[in-house]
This record gives structure tokens, sequence and C-alpha cells, in this order.
């Protein structure tokens, strides 16, 4: 069953946020039809008019079309977001054909230690999140993520069907700024096995900030990304 919780609103909503990130990472593609009414109705356990109204919501925003007779169709797959005016990366790799399936490995409270950037950004304690990102199902990008701890509610079953940063609104944590660096390095030996890569062969790493709209720090992450089977992508629009 989905973790579905009316502590975190209506149950359509929630949904609805489930269906377009589906939607986002290529598991529903575009120009397909969406599963059949009754089989998500029995996938979230919930009736046919909660369903009805997710849907009704992604047709209103765009990303469905409804035809009698011949299904619910995707008809748009790219989300607005506040990282930047142009695609997210994993909207670009969508748009080219390409399934993006996320995998949560780990989630747990943390202690940090003195003199580490974890402690200077988090204080003593923080969420650790592990993710890994299959790209048309073979292991592409590793994902360790340090959260504030007023995020240690959040319902970590949901890591693998949404979006981190849709959970984070979904706390009433608005993202307003987000910092990302970038160095070429080599594999340490566990994102390597991760990864299915030699040890020590190299691949992209990135690190990112995330701040709240009083500048306080929100999340930080670091990826590492193997580059030999896919560019990290760019697109942006003037």
């Amino acid at each position: 069953m989905m973790n579905l919780s009316k502590r975190k609103g209506p149950l359509y909503l929630q949904i609805k946020n489930i269906l377009k990130d589906r939607i986002s990472h290529g598991v529903y593609a575009l120009n397909d039809n969406i599963p059949p009414e009754p089989q998500l109705e029995k996938e979230f356990e919930v009736s046919k008019i909660t369903i009805r109204n997710a849907i009704n919501e992604l047709v209103q925003e765009g990303y469905l079309e409804k035809k009698s007779g011949k299904g619910t169709k995707v008809i748009r797959n790219t989300i607005t977001s506040k990282l930047s005016k142009g695609k997210r990366f994993t909207e670009i790799l969508v748009g080219s054909g390409h399934k993006i399936h996320k995998q949560l490995i780990q989630a747990e409270i943390v202690e940090n230690e003195q003199g580490t950037e974890t402690y200077e950004l988090f204080g003593k304690h923080c969420l650790r999140i592990e993710r890994l990102y299959h790209f048309n199902d073979v292991p592409y990008i590793h994902f360790t993520h340090y959260l504030t701890t007023r995020m240690e509610e959040m319902e970590l079953g949901d890591l693998d069907k949404q979006s981190l940063y849709g959970l984070v609104e979904e706390e009433g944590i608005s993202l307003e700024k987000f910092r990302d660096e970038f160095a070429a390095v080599s594999a340490p030996p566990a994102i390597a096995k991760i990864l299915g890569i030699d040890e020590g062969a190299p691949v992209l790493k990135r690190m990112r900030y995330a701040y709240d709209e009083a500048g306080n720090i929100i999340e930080n992450s670091v990826g590492y990304y193997n580059t030999e089977m896919q560019n990290y992508v760019v697109n942006y629009d003037i």
C-alpha cells in the first residue's frame, strides 16, 4: 500500500503529486496512457472519486488529456522548477525518451562529528538519506542528502515515489535559494560498487546547498554521476 496520510493533506493531492513525479521521471511516458482508474484505485486503496480528482487536477495543469474510450494520455512531462529558468536534469533525460527510477537505500537521523561540514551546517544532528537513481534500469547517480531535523517527521517511505523537494514543501518549507558546486573525482570504493564501475573511475561529483526564504540551510547533498553513461546536461531558456 502507498504511504498516504491525511496528516499530509487531501489524499487526492498526495496522489496527484505521486503521479506527477512519475510523469516527470518517465515512468508514464509522453504520449502514453497512464494506468486505468480501477488499477490506480487498487494501487492506492482509495475511492474512484479520489483518483478522478487527482487526475482532473493533472488535466487542469496540462499534464494529462482524457478522451472518452481512449484512456488518459500524458501530454506534458516538464515540471516548473525554482532551480533555474531551464529544465531540471531529469526532465531533459525523460524528454529524450529515457526512464529515471529512484531507489531509497537508507534514511536515518545521524549524529554529526564536530569539525565536519555537516556539523557546521546542521549542528549535532541531521537527517541523512541515501538514494540511487537508475537510468533506464541501470545505476547512474548515487545521492546522499543531509537535511535539517525540521524534516525528521517526513514520511520517508515516499522518497522513492515523490520528489524530495516536493516532500519538503509538503512540510511547509519553501526553498528559495540553491547553490551547486561540481568537481571531477575518482569514484570512492563504496560508490564504485553501488554504481557498478571500477574503483577510481572518473565520476562527476555535485554538491548542492538548499536554503529557505530566511536563509536557513535545509539540505546539503552529494551526488556522484557516472558520466560515462550519460553526460550531465543543463539547458537554459533565454
